[in-house]
């Protein structure tokens, strides 16, 4: 299987990337265990496939330690060139406090030993106290940092569209902030998206498939209970769905995109997934990756052939006029980690 060539995105002048990133949060154990050795191997079947980008942080256990071992492996049995078709971008998502250089850079060169690299393809900050103003110094600090080769390019993970403007304002290049978007939150249709939009900053969204309720699974079944739910994002986004109207209405989104998906001869989540990635400055999206658990390799690659047309975004349009505000309700894009 190859991936069609639409499934590249010139995300940077030196990387080029899978517009679907392996996300790596399900190895931080609270999605069941992980098999180092089936994990790395699974990898390769990625990597063969296609899907060359990965998505991971230093709190996601041992994710940057996998991609260690796995461009280590790569090089013994490949060569060294084959690291170049190889991207992972890794998070910092530091307790908040003084950031002092030594601080900063220290966390850096741990998420450097770990993976195998020199310099980071692209680091993702993550701040959790706005009212704590020390991530401006944070953010100084791994400019410099980019400047002295340890860091190829500077991102943000969950940042709102007020705090990337004054981070903007106070002279960072940030290339990318990758917060929660999908057909059922679209908050950074708000305001996010057009402020990236001028200011060239690109989108990596997650949660396109709401942990896995935007699929047939969960197609005409009764709503489940909380404590039935088996992963911590099946928690979490049943939690986005009653908010944002509620498991009948859900029901209706699913039954919609059911249709289209039948139409075009592809899955719903590959609709919910084109769909994101058709919005204005969505460079890529994650797509949780269960390593030795579960592959969906063929099934994603339909999303590379798939164009929605008019009629299906008014299909879908009607749905989502139905839904609730989320901006009113939790606010801007990561608000909800800030309460």
């Amino acid at each position: 299987m190859i991936l069609s060539s639409s499934s590249r995105y010139q995300f940077t002048d030196d990387l080029n990337i899978c517009r679907i990133l392996n996300g790596m949060w399900q190895v931080s154990g609270s999605h069941g265990r992980i098999n180092p050795s089936s994990a790395i191997d699974s990898m390769f079947k990625y990597l063969d496939a296609g899907y060359t980008t990965w998505d991971l942080a230093d709190h996601y256990g041992p994710a940057e330690d996998f991609i260690g071992e796995f461009r280590k492996q790569l090089v013994n049995q490949r060569g060294e060139d084959a690291l170049s078709n190889l991207q992972a971008f890794t998070k910092w998502v530091p307790r908040p406090g003084k950031m002092t250089r030594s601080v900063v850079e220290k966390n850096i060169d741990i998420s450097c030993q770990r993976m195998g690299v020199e310099s980071l393809d692209l680091l993702q900050f993550h701040w959790w106290d706005y009212r704590d103003k020390s991530y401006l110094d944070a953010l100084q600090h791994m400019s410099q940092l980019q400047t002295e080769g340890k860091i190829k390019h500077l991102a943000l993970t969950n940042f709102d569209t007020e705090h990337l403007k004054i981070i903007v304002e106070n002279g960072m290049k940030i290339v990318s902030n990758q917060v929660q978007f999908s057909l059922v939150d679209r908050r950074p249709l708000n305001q996010m998206v057009e402020y990236c939009q001028k200011q060239e900053i690109k989108l990596l969204p997650y949660g396109v498939l709401c942990g896995g309720f935007l699929s047939e699974k969960y197609l005409n079944q009764p709503e489940p209970q909380n404590f039935k739910l088996e992963t911590v994002s099946l928690k979490k986004y049943k939690n986005m769905i009653d908010g944002w109207g509620g498991w009948s209405l859900f029901q209706e989104l699913l039954q919609t995109l059911k249709v289209i998906a039948d139409r075009h001869q592809v899955t719903i989540p590959n609709v919910a997934v084109r769909y994101i990635l058709d919005q204005p400055t969505v460079a890529g999206t994650m797509i949780g990756a269960r390593l030795g658990i579960s592959e969906h390799l063929k099934e994603n690659a339909h999303v590379f052939e798939l164009s929605l047309d008019a009629e299906d975004h008014q299909k879908i349009q009607t749905i989502t006029d139905k839904s609730q505000d989320l901006f009113q309700i939790i606010g801007d894009c990561g608000d909800e980690y800030r309460r």
